[in-house]
Parts: C-alpha cells; structure tokens; sequence
C-alpha cells in the first residue's frame, strides 16, 4: 500500500489549463474515485500520477517520496486504460505476464503468477484464450489482472468500465471493489459516472474546470456538498429561484418563484440578509406528495409549524406529466406556472394521473440554499 500527495498540482497546454492547483492526500489503501464531467481534468491528473503526463508544476509524492520528475517506468505503479489495451497477437496468460517479463520475472514464476491473477479476476482456465474472442467484461477483467500481477504500489484506472453495458458494468463495479478489498492497494479511479463513484469509493473527489472543488466520503459529498455545481452533479434535484424577504433569530423567510413564501430553520442566526438572492434546492427524496390537495391546501401560503417546533413547507400544484420508470414514478408538476419534480418509489407509487391536483410537502430543514456564486449558504 502507499499514500499519494499531490500538491499544487498544474498542467497546461499552450493557454489552456486543464488542471489547476489540485492539493490531496490519497490514503494508504484507499480507492479514492476522481469524480467529474468531460473536460474536468480528472484524467489528466490521472495520467500525471502515472508519470505519462509531466506537470506544469506542483509535486507528486509516493510514500514519501517526489516522483514529479521520474518517468512512467520508475514508479511502481500500474494503469487500466479505457480501451483495455491488450495485445491481440498474445495469449490471455502472454497478456497478464507481458509486464512481468519487462520485469525480467523468470518464466515459471511469470506464469504462477499470471494464473494467479487470473483466477482472482475470475478468468482462470481462460489462458490459452485469444483475447480478440472475449467478450468486453472478459476483456476488462484481463486488463486488470495483467495490471495487479506487477504489484504495484498504486493501481490507477481511467473509466476502466465506461465501454461496458450498464448491466455489466453494475457487476463489475461490485467486483472490482471486491478486487480492492482483497489485494489491499491504493486505488485512483477516474470515472464520470455518479453512481459508479458511490458504489466504489472510500472517499469521492469531485472535479470540475481543472479544479478539485471537495474531497469526502460517499455520504459527506452528497449530504453537504460544497458549492451549488456539485449539488446539481451529484443526482437529480429541484433547483428553485427565491429571495429572502425576512431573517429571525431561527430562520430565514424566502419569497419563491413558486409563488410561495417558504420557511428555512436554521441552527442559529441565518448567515444571509434581506434582499439575498438565493438558489433552493428539494431533491426529490426528500418530498413526499398529498392526493387530497383541496382538503388540505395551504391556507394564504402560509407554511405549518408543527407541534416539535418543525417547520413543515408545502405547495399545491397541477401534474403535468407522468413518467413511469418501474419501481419509480416521476412526476413533473406545475406550481403556478413553474415546473419541478416529485417521485414516489417501491409500493407507493400511486394512481396520479395529469390534471390531478397534489400537495408536495418537505422538512424546512431538508433544503439546501446556494449564493448566486454558487457558494453554500449555512443554516
């Protein structure tokens, strides 16, 4: 196992800079997942641990040690590559030992050890095979052993899945982290897909502009997202313009494009003014959805306090559309000519139909509220 430092991290080609001032520690036998959109410069920061791209500046550490000038082939570390990269002239066992006779590794010892990383990626008995004939998880599987058989200190993988169908892809996520469990080695994974970086990581870290915007844990990053962009990244949610119309000692009173004025409790002293302008967001888990509106509308817009002291909101609005999605059930909804979304999962998914008027309901303490410059606001 080894810790990874990288510090001040840059890299430019011409005027463009495709990473900018990524600071991290990747703990010993971690699998840290670099999360973020095309052109995030989560590869590229990859591929400058690997030693195939040479920083701007900054440093790169392993185990202590600076590896910012060494090559690709000084460094113990390993790379599975998107496209899998194996060699169509060689056998699957030719495939897993090639690095280990760059190695020098005699022969013997090539092949016990190529077998043995081929049963642990479940291809064992297929060592005779060409690899031109496997099907694209076999070929996946391949790639990562000839990867682990050379021991390396790191193993980094650049969307490693991101050619698979979705549902093979879903069985090699869980694999894969198994693979990580097992050898125990520090992991770097680039990935662009959201759910593969929850099923994966020890901790997520986001990237965006080249930036690394928020390092955490699964839970920490979608909980408590830094800034509004990692809000919007990470799943699907609500966001709702407003404006804050009254602060109290114990929460901030917003007027909403929804045509409601909405309560946000807060801890202490809400850390906004009147007159800020803010960016809501419900994410759909946190709603839940009344048939009966028109028994229990909300009276003069006004939100209920419940008995606890809780701050109940809720708005009445029309469906629009219905989108069924088997154990989810979408629904887009119109509140006084603005669009959002509400859902209903498992059991609950109801009989509404378009034109049914439905009440949608949250804790005032579920919203989430960003600064027009995306920052987050506490509460």
């Amino acid at each position: 196992m080894s810790e990874i430092t990288l510090s001040e991290l840059e890299k430019q080609y011409g005027d463009t800079t495709a990473v900018e001032d990524v600071s991290v520690d990747i703990r010993d036998g971690e699998l840290l997942c670099l999360l973020g959109p095309s052109g995030s410069g989560k590869s590229t920061t990859l591929r400058m641990i690997a030693g195939l791209e040479e920083p701007t500046s900054g440093q790169i550490t392993i185990d202590g040690i600076d590896v910012t000038a060494q090559s690709a082939y000084e460094r113990n570390t390993s790379t599975v590559f998107q496209d899998w990269a194996l060699f169509p002239h060689k056998t699957v066992l030719e495939n897993v030992a090639f690095g280990l006779k760059m190695r020098d590794v005699p022969k013997e010892q090539r092949r016990e050890r190529a077998e043995s990383m081929l049963e642990r990626v479940q291809m064992g008995g297929y060592g005779d095979e060409d690899p031109t004939n496997l099907s694209g998880g076999q070929k996946q599987r391949v790639a990562l052993a000839r990867s682990l058989a050379v021991n390396p200190d790191v193993l980094l993988l650049d969307e490693p899945l991101s050619n698979l169908d979705k549902r093979l892809r879903e069985d090699m996520q869980i694999e894969l982290r198994e693979i990580h469990e097992d050898v125990e080695e520090t992991f770097v994974h680039v990935t662009h897909d959201q759910d593969e970086a929850f099923t994966l990581a020890d901790r997520i870290g986001i990237m965006n502009e080249g930036k690394l915007i928020q390092v955490g844990e699964p839970t920490e990053v979608y909980e408590n997202p830094a800034n509004r962009f990692i809000e919007g990244f990470l799943g699907d949610t609500n966001f709702v313009e407003s404006e804050v119309v009254r602060v109290t000692d114990d929460a901030a009173y917003v007027e909403t494009e929804l045509g409601y004025e909405l309560v946000l409790p807060s801890d202490g002293a809400p850390d906004v003014a009147e007159g800020t302008e803010l960016t809501l967001s419900l994410r759909p888990e946190v709603l839940s959805i009344e048939q009966d509106a028109a028994a229990d509308a909300v009276e003069g817009h006004e939100q209920p306090v419940l008995a606890d002291g809780s701050t109940v909101n809720a708005v009445v609005g029309t469906v629009e559309n219905v989108l069924y999605r088997g154990s989810t059930v979408r629904y887009s909804v119109s509140v006084n000519g603005t669009s959002m979304f509400a859902e209903r999962t498992g059991t609950n998914t109801g009989a509404l139909t378009a034109g049914d008027e439905i009440r949608i309901e949250w804790e005032g303490t579920d919203v989430l509220a960003f600064r027009p410059d995306g920052s987050r606001v506490t509460l």
